[in-house]
């Protein structure tokens, strides 16, 4: 599958894809980096990368930055 189709490809948890800032989030969740410094590399607050992190838990289905990079893994977005 194209990297332009994958994200418009449901999440196997819930039914809400997940948006394209939203995949850059749980990119940068795989690498051993803190919220503060996610959003430094993306302009933003850490608040906003929060927020994002907080939608991308939600749509996977998952609490913690590890299930959601396993989560991720497991269908196909890492």
């Amino acid at each position: 599958m194209t990297m332009e189709l994958q994200h418009m490809v449901p999440t196997q948890r819930s039914a809400e894809p997940l948006t394209r800032r939203e995949r850059v989030i749980l990119s940068n969740l795989d690498e051993d980096v803190t919220l503060e410094e996610i959003a430094s590399k993306l302009f933003v607050t850490r608040n906003t990368v929060k927020s994002q992190v907080r939608s991308v838990y939600k749509k996977l289905g998952v609490s913690t930055r590890a299930d959601a990079v396993a989560c991720a893994r497991e269908i196909g977005l890492r």
